[in-house]
């Protein structure tokens, strides 16, 4: 077998990154945000933050929230025209 090389950050420099004002400390209340199920949300990463964090290919989707796991939720986003669910920290999430 071929032993992959990179990981989920892979070819992510301009992708994941922070623009110029904003570097720095994280928004408080953006990582303790709450949602309810139903709510609809956005995708947008925060790069300082690994935790939670979903795979890039999925930057800007807007998904539905339908559960919660631990302290991230779970997001209903359509691919391709597959539902799929993902476990995202609140602090990855924008509200829609």
């Amino acid at each position: 077998m071929v032993k992959r090389i990179g990981g989920i950050r892979r070819k992510t420099r301009y992708k994941l990154r922070k623009e110029k004002r904003n570097k720095g400390k994280i928004s408080i209340t953006r990582y303790f945000q709450s949602f309810n199920i139903g709510d609809r949300v956005y995708l947008s990463a925060e790069p300082a933050v690994q935790k939670g964090m979903y795979h890039p290919r999925f930057m800007g989707r807007a998904g539905t929230i339908n559960g919660k796991r631990g302290r991230c939720y779970g997001v209903l986003i359509n691919d391709m025209g597959k539902e799929k669910t993902l476990v995202v920290h609140p602090v990855h999430l924008k509200k829609s």
